[in-house]
């Protein structure tokens, strides 16, 4: 009976410690040890998702004292080069309503572009559309693309962005409305799935 009642307690002592130490080491991975984890919208605060459509116009003013583009880096080629390959420039290009750059501004595109192609002029885009008006004041979305700037209409992926637009996944249709050596005008339509 006394070794019976030894097992017994043993065997209850040995549950006791396994369940806490189990306890004990999922409650530690759980904390540390996990990359990641599946994690509804809604947990998030994110509503149902839902697609807007903007419309804006871009000018890029090269020259100038109000100049919003400015060259930043060019390979020693890229003088030789009939597509200006290697030539890279910062910009901070006024995003209007309207194709009149004095109509109501309703952010700024803010980024760089790279002239990417031996052949062809063909940029390499990667800048933000950064909202300054309405709901969207605050919000950003970003861009990441390839932009033949001499085709007629370019479509570029939207990648993401910020406020509103978090989760945000989509395309913009660039269209030039203009070019002088002063300024280009270029009218985007956007469509982005964003969650409200």
């Amino acid at each position: 009976m006394f070794q019976s009642t030894m097992v017994d307690l043993m065997l209850k002592t040995f549950t006791i410690i396994a369940l806490f130490s189990a306890l004990v080491i999922a409650d530690h991975r759980s904390n540390s040890e996990v990359f990641g984890k599946y994690k509804s919208p809604s947990s998030l605060g994110l509503k149902r998702e839902k697609l807007s459509h903007l419309h804006f116009y871009f000018h890029d003013i090269v020259s100038g004292k109000n100049a919003t583009v400015i060259r930043v880096a060019g390979a020693s080629s890229t003088h030789r080069s009939s597509s200006f390959f290697g030539d890279i420039y910062v910009i901070d290009d006024p995003l209007t309503i309207k194709p009149d750059i004095n109509s109501k501004m309703v952010g700024k595109a803010q980024g760089m572009y790279a002239y990417s192609s031996h052949t062809e002029i063909s940029l390499l885009m990667v800048l933000n559309f950064a909202f300054t008006e309405g709901k969207y004041n605050g919000s950003t979305l970003s861009v990441l693309a390839r932009n033949e700037a001499f085709s007629t209409m370019r479509e570029m992926p939207i990648v993401g962005g910020t406020g509103v637009f978090r989760f945000a996944r989509g395309y913009a249709l660039a269209r030039t409305r203009s070019m002088s050596q002063v300024e280009a005008i270029v009218e985007y339509n956007v469509f982005v799935f964003h969650y409200r």
